[in-house]
């Protein structure tokens, strides 16, 4: 029987990582669904806003997780399982937007779900949280996403692990396969291109939020 604290010590991932990964490999249903489980929602939603659109985003989560079932024996453990996945995820998801650049697909916006939450503008002045991520989850996040879809998608990438996925530079890096300058470079451009993006919708507020930065 594999040693997961040793699988974990010599691959650099973590043991739950390890136990999972042997799990897939031996193609037990209970690993698959665990996978599934952990990682489904927030690859969907990364999906979506890298997309535009969310039937499209259902397609190319399924061809994600077919391509980590299809690949897990080929996996080297240099990187955890979340970095693998966001990197595939990443990847399919530029791919259909270049697929329906060249065939002049008009991208679909994503709706914000729930109703109005409270102005945008008051909590900007919370300290402890960057105005993309107070902007996101409120009334105007309809709005950034868009945006966010209007910009290069090399900075939007950049952006959205990081300011709504909250991953670290070193994870980016790892997703995006780049150095870490590289990371913070895209994360500014990205910002300022978002930025302003959002403060031609003057009458939005949230060019008073993004004044914050």
């Amino acid at each position: 029987m594999v040693n997961l604290s040793i699988l974990a010590d010599q691959t650099g991932i973590s043991e739950e990582d390890a136990r999972i990964l042997r799990g897939l490999r031996a193609g037990i249903e209970a690993a698959y669904e665990e996978l599934i489980d952990r990682y489904e929602q927030p690859i969907y939603s990364m999906v979506c806003r890298l997309t535009g659109n969310q039937e499209d985003a259902c397609d190319v989560v399924q061809n994600v997780f077919l391509k980590v079932f299809r690949g897990v024996h080929s996996f080297r453990e240099h990187s955890s399982l979340r970095t693998w996945i966001y990197r595939i995820a990443v990847n399919e998801a530029h791919n259909r937007r270049r697929w329906f650049a060249r065939h002049c697909r008009k991208e679909i916006s994503i709706e914000s779900e729930g109703p109005p939450q409270a102005n945008p503008i008051e909590c900007a002045k919370d300290p402890g949280r960057s105005p993309y991520q107070q902007v996101l989850d409120r009334e105007n996040r309809g709005l950034v996403e868009q945006a966010l879809r209007r910009i290069n998608p090399v900075f939007s990438a950049a952006v959205i692990l990081r300011d709504v996925e909250n991953l670290s530079y070193e994870e980016i890096a790892a997703i995006l396969q780049v150095s870490l300058g590289t990371v913070k470079s895209r994360i500014q451009r990205g910002r300022e291109a978002l930025r302003h993006e959002l403060t031609q919708q003057p009458d939005s507020g949230l060019a008073e939020v993004m004044a914050y930065q």
